[in-house]
């Protein structure tokens, strides 16, 4: 089955969304490139109807129902389930879809988004050419000629594959739903996967919690396209957690979705302030507390990267929103010295400036007492000090990598304590 273009989807004029397989609204294409989204009345009548996201949430609780218009792009919770950079290009040269045409190309890629969000064109023609897209992921994984599908889209290219009783990891010909996502190596710098499985694995040591993670060498992954085959080195492989052991989907959304911002503006108009503030709303104390233990240890690794789509909520109920698993922990101090946090902290961007005054900052920001966030400070550094110091797998580093580590980790301890450990 050949992959369609843009001719064959042009004459589409409406996107039918699923949530759990239950259909809950349209995204409407109309005249000047223009799209909205409008939710069907059964799911807005529905009082125990499952959450779509907390974007459509009012100041007073209730459901916000008036559309907006957005031109060329689909609204932004839609707009942030689709990949970005390298990777919506390499997915919509897949496609044959022109990767600025946000509505073509979530048609194309509807079937296996992150969460448990689905899109289909509302065409019978289209049910033919992209089938299976209500159904679970490992139903339809074995559709070898269907454009190559991705979930949890970053800046590094990430492969949606399942685990083999061998061991490996095998890339479906079509992407189509495994349990698994694969970065491969970096071609800009060194030891990146092996960077993020050191990360992880010291954020687990202090009792973070973050998915199942294995390191695997790139010839052992199946089925990846003749144009990346070529890399050598280690991949990531990190277990989603948008899906069950059954394959069942979880659904999730980021904090870019959450603001009803844009993918492009994951950088800007929001501190970390303001996603705490959400989450004691939303998730309670104890997530909260959670959030601020990551926000710690990503200034102690040197992770400036924790932009608004590095954050996520997961709703195992379907309706009460709970902090997912940790991802996306890379220390990026060794490949860009002077890298800002991705959002402010107590109005600071520089991770070797995060002192008690900013954590003050924070917290009034954020509107939470000041007492419980610096014991979780406190209990952060210490942890995450001594838990480095025994880590063995720190050893899978480049030594540059490992010592630029080591020495960013000692001075942002001392800005917190103000005592040096060296």
């Amino acid at each position: 089955m050949p992959a369609a273009d843009t001719s064959d989807l042009s004459h589409i004029r409406s996107l039918t969304v699923y949530l759990h397989g239950v259909r809950i609204g349209v995204i409407h294409r109309l005249v000047g490139d223009r799209q909205l989204y409008a939710f069907d009345q059964d799911y807005v009548d529905d009082p125990d109807r499952d959450t779509l996201s907390l974007s459509f949430k009012g100041q007073s609780g209730q459901l916000v129902t008036v559309p907006r218009p957005f031109s060329a792009r689909v609204p932004p919770f839609f707009s942030n389930l689709l990949p970005e950079g390298h990777l919506r290009s390499y997915l919509a040269d897949r496609a044959g879809v022109k990767p600025g045409r946000e509505f073509f190309l979530l048609a194309a890629l509807g079937a296996d988004l992150p969460g448990a969000v689905t899109v289909q064109p509302d065409d019978a023609e289209y049910d033919e050419q992209f089938p299976g897209r209500d159904q679970p992921a490992a139903d339809t994984r074995q559709q070898a000629d269907a454009p190559l599908r991705f979930s949890l889209a970053g800046v590094q290219m990430k492969f949606s594959a399942v685990s083999e009783t061998a061991g490996g990891l095998t890339i479906p010909a079509d992407g189509w739903g495994g349990s698994w996502i694969v970065k491969l190596p970096s071609m800009r710098f060194t030891a990146v996967p092996e960077n993020e499985f050191v990360m992880l694995t010291l954020a687990r040591a202090i009792g973070i919690s973050v998915p199942d993670i294995h390191l695997v060498e790139t010839h052992q992954i199946a089925g990846l396209p003749s144009d990346v085959g070529r890399l050598e080195g280690k991949c990531l492989a990190i277990e989603r957690f948008d899906r069950s052991l059954d394959h069942k989907r979880i659904h999730t959304e980021d904090f870019a979705q959450v603001f009803g911002l844009f993918p492009n503006d994951k950088y800007r108009h929001r501190s970390y302030a303001n996603l705490a503030a959400v989450l004691r709303a939303e998730a309670g104390e104890e997530d909260t507390d959670e959030f601020v233990r990551r926000i710690v240890f990503s200034v102690l690794i040197g992770n400036a990267d924790m932009h608004l789509k590095n954050w996520s909520l997961l709703y195992p109920d379907r309706r009460t929103p709970t902090l997912s698993p940790a991802y996306d922990l890379v220390s990026t101090v060794p490949y860009l010295p002077d890298d800002k946090l991705a959002l402010t902290l107590g109005g600071e961007r520089n991770l070797q400036r995060i002192t008690p005054d900013q954590m003050r900052r924070f917290s009034d920001a954020a509107g939470l007492p000041m007492s419980p966030i610096w014991e979780t400070v406190c209990r952060t550094v210490e942890d995450t000090y001594a838990a480095w110091q025994r880590l063995y797998e720190r050893a899978l580093l480049p030594a540059d990598i490992e010592t630029r580590i080591d020495r960013h980790l000692e001075m942002v301890v001392y800005s917190f304590t103000g005592e040096n450990n060296s």
